[in-house]
């Protein structure tokens, strides 16, 4: 007589009925497991893009619509933006360097000054 093992589901642990190659009693479980899975790489691409889009959101309040605006560093420090998070850097032809959250950035200026920005049309 065939020796006969029962499967277990690899998210509940509950018994399989059903199909030999079955690994999940349903659709919630198999999600459950993969997004564990996925989960303990991800935390850290998460967390930092997270990040950017704070960043970017603030820049966008500081805009408030227009592409050119003046803000202090401490206006957005008590905003909760975090400057070592940026996704790019642009260095215009006079030298200056624009840090970008994507397609709004920033340019140090004198003391605590910082000249807001947002790019139009280019990728």
């Amino acid at each position: 007589m065939p020796e006969t093992s029962t499967k277990t589901c690899l998210s509940c642990t509950k018994t399989l009925h059903g199909r030999i190659d079955k690994k999940f009693c349903n659709d919630y479980c198999r999600n459950n497991y993969n997004n564990g899975l996925k989960s303990g790489s991800n935390t850290t691409v998460r967390n930092i893009n997270n990040a950017l889009l704070k960043n970017r959101r603030i820049l966008e309040t500081i805009l408030g619509g227009e592409e050119m605006a003046k803000t202090t560093k401490e206006r957005l420090l008590q905003q909760g933006f975090l400057f070592k998070y940026s996704t790019h850097t642009y260095t215009n032809k006079k030298g200056n360097v624009y840090h970008f959250c994507y397609e709004c950035g920033y340019l140090p200026l004198e003391g605590d000054w910082l000249l807001v920005v947002k790019r139009t049309g280019e990728v």
